[in-house]
């Protein structure tokens, strides 16, 4: 697929957090993309994630995150996490720039003014950023100790994208995301990208699941058809 934006421009046209009275915390999407080409944004507290994707073709471009921090009245510090385009640029700092009005974020790069749309205003009992913790492995849960390699997933009020990497390393293995529901006991995944295997754009597919203080638990099959049953702890 032809490459859209370059990673520069994408990087400093992303992100805003809550600087002034508004919360920026949410899902945004990039206004006037090419046809059939979706760039989304999740930000929630600190962190960050974004990717390029083409969901009729079923064909992820790129993604890259991390973390976020007030630098100025209306500025911002960014520090990748990862970056499946750079990998180079994992643990490099950015400072960027925004305006905001209403539901529209924004961004002016080398003359090119860009805007972003709100797609949902970040709160519910998911929003935040968590780490995979456990695993149930042989009938037993194992603990999974924090290190420099680890999965994240980011949720806001209705959207989701989960991403392994190594931050040491600056080493990517894989990622996901799209739209969620979470009723009832009931957590479903609707998957519009799929870095690893295209085929499963479209899937939805449904876990029990319960919040117990900073602790999610949830179960049910992968998009593999495997029995999974996980704990993911929220980051703080």
């Amino acid at each position: 697929m032809k490459r859209i934006f370059s990673i520069t421009c994408m990087l400093l046209a992303l992100f805003v957090h809550a600087t002034q009275a508004q919360s920026l915390d949410g899902a945004w999407e990039l206004k006037d993309s090419s046809p059939g080409v979706t760039v989304s944004l999740i930000i929630e507290g600190n962190y960050f994630m974004q990717s390029v994707y083409n969901e009729s073709e079923k064909a992820f471009v790129q993604s890259f995150g991390g973390t976020l921090k007030k630098a100025g009245n209306s500025d911002l510090e960014v520090k990748m996490d990862f970056n499946t385009e750079n990998k180079e640029q994992v643990g490099q700092t950015f400072t960027v720039s925004y305006s905001l009005s209403g539901s529209t974020l924004s961004v002016v790069i080398n003359g090119d003014a860009q805007e972003w749309t709100r797609k949902d205003d970040g709160s519910g009992p998911l929003a935040a950023v968590w780490r995979i913790s456990a695993r149930e492995q042989e009938g037993k849960m194992n603990e999974m100790k924090p290190g420099a390699r680890k999965t994240l997933k980011i949720l806001s009020g209705g959207r989701f994208q989960w991403a392994a990497i190594n931050t040491e390393t600056g080493e990517f293995f894989g990622t996901g995301g799209g739209t969620y529901t979470f009723k009832d006991g009931k957590y479903t995944e609707n998957i519009k990208f799929f870095s690893r295997d295209g085929t499963r754009v479209g899937m939805s597919l449904t876990f029990d699941g319960k919040v117990e203080g900073d602790n999610w638990h949830h179960s049910g099959l992968s998009s593999k058809g495997e029995k999974i049953s996980e704990i993911w702890t929220k980051v703080k």
